[in-house]
């Protein structure tokens, strides 16, 4: 899509500091980094939800992710890593293709579980749970 930075960027249109990549997908270091070494996983192909990426691309996507994470781990003495995917503007999807963030942890950074995004959690139904599960 033209006016898609991330399709720019896959085009090398705008620069960024592409860390790894294949035929189907790369990886750069986000710009806005929430912290050292925030890195962004992207299909080459536009594609704005993950339920419309065809087998190949999303086989790419998450090979990087597998690979990248702890490349980033040790590169930046992270403790961990959390790694999440806003699909959808619903769910916060800034930019309409899809992206996986790469966010390096550490003890004591301020930041919560994603959990904290949605306040406490609450028991649920069992019942509900069960009908839920039918229909999924």
């Amino acid at each position: 899509m033209a006016d898609c930075v991330f399709c720019k960027i896959a085009a090398g249109d705008i620069p960024a500091a592409i860390i790894d990549e294949d035929d189907h997908a790369f990886a750069f270091l986000d710009i806005r980094p929430l912290t050292r070494g925030h890195m962004l996983v992207v299909p080459k192909e536009h594609v704005a939800r993950l339920a419309d990426l065809k087998e190949t691309p999303r086989r790419s996507l998450w090979d990087l992710v597998h690979g990248l994470v702890p490349r980033i781990e040790e590169s930046v003495s992270a403790d961990g890593m959390t790694v999440a995917v806003n699909d959808g503007s619903a769910a916060g999807q800034e930019v309409p293709h899809v992206h996986v963030h790469l966010v390096p942890r550490k003890k004591g950074d301020g930041y919560g579980p994603i959990h904290a995004l949605f306040g406490t959690p609450k028991e649920a139904d069992k019942k509900e749970l069960g009908i839920l599960a039918e229909q999924i």
